[in-house]
């Protein structure tokens, strides 16, 4: 039979009252007398009826995070940094798959109005701003890795328009002029950024953006594959790569490798977040780093302060990323 509050209180000798005090963090209990109650509810595998405390507090302990695609090992360090504070303050997480499409991500958001998760974590934002900002006039909603524009939602990201043009400078100051930009969806704002970059530090130095050498991926490895292809095809190709994220880079630097040339010999390649894969890889990627973990962790520690209502300091929060320079970029000789 299962053990019950009573049966928890009767072995520690106390009230059901201080059982609940006890499980609930709430009101002041002597030390040896929580310690008492803990090793009761251990002994009698005792699992508090979370259901009828949900119901009289009206909370879940649960937060729905809605990630882009699951199968971006990106956001997996950024899942374990909210599922670390979440973990520290008593919360479960509820992951959703979008799979890059609007209507699931919308579906999940009926997760919040339904009352089944106390909050929501974005780690993207397909659908349109107005239909997320309607839905945090009601809830606590936090979005992490992007923004929205024009937005007030909470949000934790890094600044991807300097981070891209801090890339494309790298391969600018190793002597290369006609780079190749794979970029993300044009219809994210990180596809969009990241194009922006790449234009600045391009008009910095005085270059043309060519269209030809500009082409739109959706942050795939097969992606990076087969646009590299049409970059090899072009009378001119380009001598170095910027690729909006990893995976594309190392899409990319396959194909490079199937037509017998070499990286970064032939073509430097260049790619965005430092996923573990990219320091393994051969050659090893140069890549922006973005604190994935950390961004993780803020963007859950701000959803849990909308929670309980506590004070938010700022909108956004832009946190530091990093320049690693690793095998595949290297300086253009002219031949």
């Amino acid at each position: 039979m299962m053990a019950r509050i009573v049966d928890v209180a009767k072995a520690a000798n106390v009230s059901t009252a201080t059982v609940s005090r006890v499980l609930t963090n709430s009101g002041t209990v002597k030390k040896e007398t929580t310690d008492r109650v803990l090793e009761a509810i251990e002994l009698l595998n005792y699992q508090p009826n979370i259901l009828a405390r949900q119901l009289r507090r009206l909370e879940t302990k649960t937060i729905l995070v809605v990630v882009p695609d699951i199968t971006n090992t990106f956001f997996s360090k950024v899942l374990r940094g909210i599922e670390a504070v979440a973990t520290q303050n008593g919360y479960q997480v509820l992951l959703g798959d979008a799979h890059n499409k609007a209507e699931l991500e919308k579906g999940y958001l009926n997760i919040l109005r339904q009352r089944k998760a106390d909050g929501l974590l974005l780690l993207t934002a397909k659908i349109e701003g107005q239909a997320i900002e309607d839905l945090a006039n009601q809830f606590p909603v936090v979005v992490a890795c992007e923004y929205i524009e024009g937005s007030n939602i909470p949000t934790v990201s890094i600044d991807n328009i300097s981070s891209a043009r801090k890339a494309t400078r790298h391969l600018l100051d190793l002597g290369h002029k006609r780079i190749g930009f794979l970029s993300g969806p044009f219809d994210s704002v990180l596809g969009r950024d990241r194009y922006k970059g790449f234009q600045q530090a391009m008009a910095q130095h005085g270059l043309p953006v060519d269209s030809l050498l500009v082409q739109q991926g959706d942050f795939s490895f097969e992606s990076g594959f087969n646009l590299m292809q049409k970059f090899l095809a072009i009378d001119a190709p380009p001598t170095a790569i910027f690729a909006a994220n990893d995976e594309m880079a190392i899409g990319a630097i396959k194909a490079v490798k199937s037509k017998g040339l070499s990286v970064p010999e032939d073509i430097s390649v260049i790619g965005f977040d430092d996923i573990k894969f990219a320091s393994i890889y051969e050659p090893a990627l140069t890549t922006i780093s973005q604190p994935s973990f950390e961004i993780g962790e803020k963007a859950m520690e701000l959803l849990i302060r909308l929670i309980n209502n506590d004070n938010i300091e700022k909108e956004q929060y832009i946190l530091a990323d990093e320049l690693i320079i690793r095998d595949s970029s290297k300086e253009y000789k002219n031949k």
